[in-house]
């Protein structure tokens, strides 16, 4: 029998309860998990200035030995540069501008092309350097220690800024998921990770374990990243443990164009094991009916983390 998802006369009330709880969280911690990120973000981007010299040794030699740092010389830039608007300046290949963002090189591309795609990366970035944040560019002298470090923290507020989301969103799930291993440690549940190689009904009984990939896909099997998977002390015969995705939401705009994305994760995985799934959302945030009704129609259903009580009626 479904949790939620067959009763709709519920879904108002537990998303004010959701919003209520979500904000909660926000106000006391994303702060905090926000300025954590900038004080490491700051230190690497204060290594990244030194490594070109306080800027003044950026050259295509160097961002080919530390590619990873180009994230952060695109927000050395005035205006900050977005990925593809210095693709399209520079006329650099988007595959190239990728890898290197990422820490890697190209694996199929001559060196003489890559020479070139670094040099137009290089002059861009170099002529569009910030001089209000690194005042010593066209002082033509190094910069003090107080000069690198204000520009660091500028620089770091700027990429974290791009990413803000994702830092909260991970710090949420982070902490979806130590409230579900908490609840199953208290139902005697102890945490351990499927056979590996084996099927996923191998499980042990009374386990369960977090960021696990379920193969799907009837020909070509491909990785389907899993959020939370527990086998219940009863085995069910022949079917998976049931499978649990945590999503956290700030806006409701946001999880109306990423709703569709949890249905596919369904479809694949009913079409590889059979319609026996339990794929189960835990929710936490701004979840509307729209949202709420979009997954019902698709067969998903979910459970609040302010009422986790609820795992019980899955067995668990």
């Amino acid at each position: 029998m479904p949790i939620n998802a067959d009763k709709p006369h519920l879904w108002k009330q537990d998303i004010a309860k959701s919003v209520d709880l979500f904000n909660a969280w926000f106000m006391k911690f994303a702060p905090k998990a926000y300025r954590e990120t900038r004080i490491k973000v700051t230190k690497q981007v204060e290594d990244a200035i030194l490594l070109t010299s306080d800027l003044r040794g950026l050259n295509p030699a160097l961002l080919q030995q530390y590619p990873s740092i180009l994230p952060t010389l695109r927000m050395c830039t005035c205006p900050p540069l977005a990925r593809d608007r210095l693709i399209g300046l520079a006329n650099a290949s988007k595959g190239l501008v990728g890898r290197l963002e990422q820490g890697l090189l190209p694996a199929r591309m001559s060196e003489a092309t890559l020479a070139v795609h670094l040099d137009g990366l290089v002059n861009i970035i170099s002529k569009m350097l910030d001089q209000d944040i690194f005042p010593w560019i066209g002082g033509k002298r190094p910069a003090t220690d107080l000069e690198r470090h204000r520009a660091s923290t500028i620089v770091a507020d700027r990429l974290c800024g791009a990413v803000s989301d994702p830092i909260i969103r991970n710090a949420q799930e982070k902490r979806q998921l130590a409230l579900l291993a908490a609840y199953l440690k208290r139902k005697g549940y102890r945490q351990q990770a499927p056979p590996a190689g084996g099927p996923l009904t191998a499980m042990p009984p009374g386990c369960f374990a977090f960021r696990v990939n379920v193969l799907v896909g009837e020909v070509t099997k491909v990785k389907q990243p899993i959020d939370a998977v527990i086998q219940p002390k009863v085995l069910r015969e022949g079917q998976l443990p049931i499978l649990i995705e945590a999503k956290s939401a700030g806006d409701y705009t946001n999880v109306n164009k990423r709703r569709k994305e949890e249905a596919q994760k369904m479809v694949k995985l009913r079409a590889t094991y059979g319609k026996s799934v339990e794929f189960i959302l835990f929710l936490c945030g701004y979840f509307d009916t729209g949202y709420l009704g979009y997954e019902a129609a698709e067969g998903i259903d979910w459970i609040w983390e302010h009422r986790i009580g609820d795992l019980d009626q899955l067995g668990i």
